[in-house]
């Protein structure tokens, strides 16, 4: 039984598709919902299970581990999608309903990529872990197919995938072939005399990996997938995929490269910069709330790799807990956006006019996600801003520090027209938002996640530096 220990969540998730597969079988053909809500609460048991999981030994002749970084994001990513989840339970487009069985599947195979990579310390399993990851999502985000822009947006999606795809596996056979071995561990001793041929293999998959996490100029597929793409998956695809991509970019770049790490910093700065500086700036004229927050959401990715450049265990600490942070207001701001969109037919900023007339809780939800992103105290994002900043600080970044805090200021101009338009503007109409009740949950969870870290960081800070401190 010790040996199976490692792949306890992987195992029950394996266990949970095969249920959804079997119920989406038997269920009526005109209404499949049955499977949807047997997948959300399979989650809600694993993310339960996942709290109760203890750091396990190595598996797979070292290739897999369990250790407490793997857990922190597996647990993070249950609860990014029991949410996505419970926020799409209500969603009733055809494509939803009759094919809600496919739809759980390929979300839940997506996960299990994920929960995959996050323990991968193996090249070659990080890369099929990635795929695994990646290909459920390019059907997702056009699973709508009656509709145009969501085909074209998943088209456009795949064909910039599979590049970065090639990208980053070009880069991992320049790795392979300089070392000689998949194992991170022993890439890491290969860098004590890294020759140039191991350095543009890492420069290579670096690349593969800024698609990922949306990183300028590898972004290209972000406004259109989110503008196009049904708003829970879109909730749930603007956070997990990114926070999986950050714990590859921890174990390549800080555990498969050991005292190396450092050298990475200038790129990573470099980076960082470009990608607040372009995401802030083209968030500023948009006027369809879900490309603002696509835009927006690359200028937060900068702000993580200010943590990530400090290339310090405190800095990967601060990355971790700003995913955490970003998870509940990220997703909590879209989820409003499709409340709204399913009364007004539009995720246009105007559709939001009012709204603390109409619905005076909803919108108060809604600014409550914007101030966390925008870093306002004494909500989650303002922590996560302060302590990426603070690593970044401790490392002599005091540039970054500074143009971070720069477009910061600058981020709230964005976010403070939404505000106007839901508390300032009249209402089109007086009547209320109606909300369905598993769409008012995932709100209500998200935006006590935003209000409990900001009031209460200590405990999520505390255990963030646990799991990064082995890194270094």
């Amino acid at each position: 039984m010790s040996a199976l220990r490692p792949f306890v969540l992987e195992a029950g998730l394996g266990a949970l598709m095969l249920l959804v597969f079997v119920v989406n079988l038997l269920a009526r053909r005109e209404d499949r919902r049955s499977a949807a809500w047997i997948a959300t609460v399979g989650i809600l048991v694993l993310a339960v299970v996942s709290f109760a999981c203890r750091p396990a030994g190595a598996a797979l002749g070292g290739r897999f581990v369990q250790d407490g970084l793997a857990l922190f994001a597996k647990r993070l990513f249950l609860i990014a999608t029991f949410i996505g989840l419970l926020g799409g339970l209500s969603l009733s487009e055809h494509a939803f309903v009759r094919r809600a069985g496919e739809y759980h599947l390929l979300l839940l195979a997506s996960l299990l990529g994920m929960l995959v990579l996050a323990s991968s310390r193996d090249i070659l399993l990080l890369f099929i872990a990635f795929e695994l990851m990646s290909i459920p999502l390019y059907l997702l985000a056009g699973f709508d197919k009656r509709r145009a822009e969501a085909v074209e947006a998943s088209l456009k999606f795949f064909l910039v995938g599979s590049v970065s795809t090639a990208v980053m596996a070009y880069g991992l056979s320049f790795v392979y072939g300089a070392t000689g071995t998949t194992d991170l561990g022993k890439i890491a001793a290969a860098l004590e005399a890294p020759g140039p041929l191991l350095t543009l293999g890492l420069t290579t998959v670096l690349a593969g990996l800024a698609f990922k996490i949306a990183a300028f100029p590898f972004h290209m597929w972000v406004p259109d997938t989110y503008e196009a793409a049904a708003t829970p998956f879109v909730a749930w695809l603007s956070v997990t995929p990114k926070a999986a991509g950050f714990i590859t970019l921890f174990r390549v770049y800080f555990e498969g490269t050991g005292s190396s790490a450092e050298a990475w910093m200038p790129i990573a700065a470099g980076l960082a910069t470009l990608t607040m500086l372009a995401g802030n700036l083209m968030a500023l004229p948009q006027q369809n709330t879900k490309r603002l927050l696509a835009y927006s959401g690359i200028a937060q990715i900068g702000y993580m790799l200010v943590g990530f450049a400090a290339a310090s265990a405190s800095g990967t600490a601060m990355v971790l807990f700003y995913l955490v942070a970003y998870v509940f207001g990220n997703m909590g701001a879209f989820l409003v956006v499709e409340a709204v969109a399913r009364v007004e037919g539009s995720t246009s900023t105007q559709a939001l006019r009012g709204l603390a007339q109409r619905s005076p809780l909803l919108a108060l939800a809604m600014l409550l996600f914007l101030l966390s992103l925008g870093g306002i105290p004494f909500m989650a994002g303002f922590w996560a801003k302060l302590y990426v900043f603070w690593a970044a600080a401790e490392q002599g970044l005091y540039w970054l520090v500074l143009l971070g805090a720069l477009l910061t200021v600058l981020a709230l101009f964005y976010y403070l027209v939404v505000a106007k338009r839901m508390y300032i503007e009249p209402p089109p109409r007086p009547d209320r938002v109606p909300l369905p009740t598993t769409l008012a949950l995932s709100v209500i969870l998200c935006a006590a996640g935003v209000v409990v870290i900001g009031v209460y960081p200590k405990a999520l800070v505390m255990a963030a530096l646990r799991v990064a401190a082995p890194l270094f």
